[in-house]
Order: C-alpha cells, then sequence, then structure tokens
C-alpha cells in the first residue's frame, strides 16, 4: 500500500513538472511567432491487468456544444494484453469543452462481429468531422481474430479497412462496414488504419493507405480519394505509390492540408518518412525525418500525427535521444514541434513535451483541431508485462493534452 501510495504521489509531482515546464515557457524559437500553452488532461484510469484503453482518437462536434463551447466524441477500445489484440470500440462524448465527458459507451454498432470461429473487429479507428454531411465517419483497420487473439489470414482480403458513421444529431452509430478497394491483388491487403485524412475542397475523402498483395511483402503507401455522401464511401481514384523496401516497408501514414499543400508522414520500422503534394494524391519523393541542423529526428516504427495552424504546421512524435532508452521503442515523451514546410525539416529549437513519459508507451495517439482556441492530443499509457508496470509511475491513464493557441485558429472545423 505505501509503494502505491509513493507512486501515485510520484506520478503526480512529474504531471505537475512537465505542466508547469510547458505551459510557462514563450516559443522557444525567435524565428517562430506562433505561441501556444500546454495543458493535461486526465480522462480515463485503468490497469487491472486484463486490459488497457487504448488507441484513443476522437472529432469534434462543431455546433453541438451547450453555451458555444466545443462539443466532441472520442473512440477508444480495450487493449487485451496480447500483442495487437483489441476489443470492439467504445466512445465517449463531451459538450462542454471537455470538461466533463460521458462515461465509456459501448454501441452494438461497433463490437466484435462472430463469424464462426473467428471474431472480426475494427482497430485503429480514427474519427473525422465531414462538414459537408454534418456527419462523423471514422475510419480504421478490419482485422479477424481467433477466439485466442491471434491476427488470422484464413480467407481472401482478411486485413481491409473498415468504416462507421455517427450521426449527432441522433447520436447513433451505423453498423461497420468495409472499404470496397480496387478488384486488383495489390489491396488484398489494404489499411487505412491510425491514418489522419482529411475531406478535401469539393467534400471528397483523401484516405491514406499502406497496401500490399500479403503481409509477408514490404507495404506501400497510397492516398486515395472517395465520394462520401454521409453514408456510404465510394472510391474513385488513388494517386502514385510509394515504396520503401527497408523491413516491413511503409505503413500508418497520415495526411494534413496547410495552406496551398498537402503533407504525409509515414511510418518505417528504422525511421519516418515525409513527403508533400499539391493535390492531395501525387507526392514528391519522399525524405527521412530530420531535425533543421540534419540530424536525424530519431523517430522509428511509431507514428506521427500532424497539428495544424493556419500559422504554423507541427508534427508529433516520439523519438531516440530523450533519456528514454528504457521505454519500448523510444515511445515517450510524446514531443510536438514547429515544421519547416520548404524544407520538411522539424525545427528543433520548437520543440515542446506534448506529455511526460511516466515509465509507459505513448506511441498510439491522435491529434485533432476542435476549435480556433484548441488543438487536442489524445493518448493512452501502455503498460504491457509486470516488469514494466511495476517500474512505471504510470497507471494506464487516457490523457488529453491541450494545446491552447495564442492566436485563433482560423484552420479549426466550423458548423
Amino acid at each position: 500500500m505505501k509503494e502505491l501510495l509513493m507512486t501515485s504521489i510520484l506520478k503526480s509531482i512529474v504531471s505537475l513538472l512537465a505542466i508547469f515546464s510547458v505551459v510557462v515557457l514563450p516559443s522557444l524559437s525567435a524565428a517562430e511567432p506562433l505561441d501556444y500553452e500546454i495543458e493535461l488532461q486526465p480522462l480515463l484510469e485503468h490497469d487491472d491487468g486484463h486490459f488497457l484503453w487504448f488507441h484513443p482518437r476522437l472529432s469534434p462536434l462543431p455546433g453541438y456544444g451547450r453555451d458555444g463551447q466545443p462539443a466532441a466524441i472520442l473512440t477508444i477500445q480495450k487493449h487485451l494484453h496480447r500483442s495487437d489484440f483489441y476489443s470492439g470500440l467504445s466512445y465517449m462524448t463531451t459538450y462542454d469543452g471537455g470538461h466533463v465527458w460521458s462515461g465509456t459507451i459501448r454501441p452494438e454498432e461497433l463490437g466484435w462481429v462472430p463469424d464462426g470461429d473467428v471474431i472480426v473487429s475494427a482497430c485503429d479507428m480514427t474519427p473525422g468531422w465531414h462538414a459537408p454531411s454534418g456527419k462523423v465517419l471514422a475510419v480504421g483497420a478490419e482485422v479477424r481474430y481467433s477466439k485466442e487473439g491471434e491476427q488470422l489470414d484464413d480467407v481472401p482480403r482478411a486485413h481491409q479497412t473498415a468504416y462507421s458513421v455517427y450521426d449527432p444529431e441522433t447520436r447513433t452509430w451505423t453498423k461497420l462496414r468495409r472499404v470496397e478497394m480496387p478488384v486488383d491483388k495489390k489491396f488484398d491487403y489494404a489499411r487505412s488504419a491510425c491514418a489522419q485524412w482529411v475531406t478535401d475542397s469539393d467534400g471528397t475523402v483523401l484516405l491514406p493507405f499502406y497496401f500490399g498483395e500479403t503481409s509477408e511483402q514490404p507495404f506501400k503507401v497510397t492516398v486515395a480519394r472517395f465520394r462520401f455522401d454521409g453514408d456510404q464511401l465510394e472510391f474513385v481514384e488513388h494517386g502514385n505509390e510509394m515504396k520503401l523496401d527497408v523491413v516491413r516497408g511503409l505503413v500508418e501514414p497520415s495526411i494534413a492540408r496547410w495552406g496551398k499543400r498537402f503533407y504525409l508522414t509515414l511510418r518505417n520500422d528504422e525511421k519516418g518518412y515525409v513527403t508533400r503534394s499539391d493535390d492531395g494524391l501525387h507526392y514528391e519523393p519522399m525524405k527521412a525525418w530530420t531535425f533543421d541542423d540534419g540530424t536525424d529526428l530519431g523517430s522509428y516504427n511509431t507514428q506521427q500525427h500532424w497539428a495544424t495552424h493556419q500559422d504554423g504546421l507541427f508534427l508529433c512524435y516520439t523519438r531516440r535521444g530523450a533519456d528514454n532508452d528504457h521505454i519500448f521503442r523510444h515511445r515517450a515523451p510524446l514531443f510536438i514541434a514547429a515544421v519547416d514546410p520548404e524544407s520538411l525539416q522539424v525545427r528543433r529549437a520548437t520543440e515542446r513535451i506534448l506529455v511526460p513519459e511516466l515509465g509507459a508507451t505513448l506511441g498510439n495517439f491522435g491529434v485533432t483541431e476542435v476549435s480556433p482556441e484548441e488543438t487536442w492530443v489524445t493518448v493512452s499509457e501502455g503498460l504491457f508485462g509486470e516488469e514494466a508496470r511495476s517500474k512505471a509511475a504510470a497507471h494506464g491513464t487516457t490523457w488529453l493534452a491541450r494545446i491552447k493557441w495564442q492566436t485563433l485558429n482560423q484552420l479549426a472545423p466550423k458548423p
């Protein structure tokens, strides 16, 4: 009991230090005029040895907040303490700017679907606001599990992409559906998972995919355009195919639109990569992520995601070199820094900590522009194994990190 109390106190102290060390500092680069504060808020805490809450990502609900406050919906699921074995989806909502949240709700439409002795589930979901239809579109991986939690490749196209639509008026979800990709063997494994996606100016949706004939070959990445009528996704076209024959290839890409260009960050086992496009479909040759002094960013085998403001483009990431060799794949702390949109480099002097390292991983996260005042980053602490748990000051907390802009963000979704 005494050890648990000391751990809890340590966690509180570290969290407060992280908050104040970040919040009170002005922008670290004189060349970067955009300033912001960071405020941490715990949403959930669970670590009973049976599951951890994981993959928290959210969408704003513009116009649905009380008294003009931001509203949002957050999807989240249980990690069942076996590698990449997840429950169906739950969700939480807030209508007062994130101060009060509903409990976790498990709709039948987003739960496991039995298929004989197989469990079909959605995971790695990213919800987003589709302004033309006034709906939330959630997109992620469709996975087939054995009852023991092993991912299966037992039928053609076993690894595909699933989606569901949330109606904020009725507060209901549609049943999970499969994204229908073109009839081509190269899309027999095709996932848009853990991926930021964008609604283009014509109302179509740009979804980044990693794909291949099988999971035995290095994956490629492309961005595909879909029509979306508020109910169904319909494939239109896809752009150039990017490849890297290193280990598993390229996976979990995320796209952002900033200014007149689109930016794409890509995960690889050895390092992260970045590229850009004028039309959202056709991208320049990619380059490895580096700091603006030319040194490697140090982010590898982990997601990176974007935060956008009309006055700056930002990357959120984890990396080596932060006194974090004890963390699996160096997946903590979680950082944010400004990106030079011309050189496609991270400005080292602007780097700040979003969520501190407490002995847990922070690699599976989401970033969303919620209002002109705030962008929200959501992440859950990963605690895998008794040894990791015993040494950590973390308790399976799901964090909300509020990026509070000093200048209103005109890129935030509007009703």
